[in-house]
């Protein structure tokens, strides 16, 4: 297992910690921090391994922050006017 792939699963293991915490503002700031990690990790990850696992380290990390994604994709559907 490569270096990335261990940062991998130690930001998911963080994630599901951090939501099992409660939280005032519904986790959106550790939201924040979690993307702001997950971006260069992910890029981190395609660059080691390629493009097939970064891609399922990106649908992974999806699958944790699903509200953010899903509300970013609300977002770019009202802007583009549909």
């Amino acid at each position: 297992m490569t270096l990335s792939l261990t940062l991998a699963a130690v930001w998911a293991l963080a994630a599901n910690v951090l939501a099992m915490i409660p939280s005032r503002d519904n986790h959106w700031a550790r939201a924040y921090v979690l993307i702001a990690l997950g971006v260069p990790l992910l890029g981190y990850v395609t660059y080691e391994n390629g493009p097939w696992w970064g891609l399922a380290v990106l649908l992974a990390g999806m699958s944790v922050l699903r509200w953010p994604v899903l509300y970013f994709g609300r977002w770019v559907k009202r802007a583009m006017g549909l």
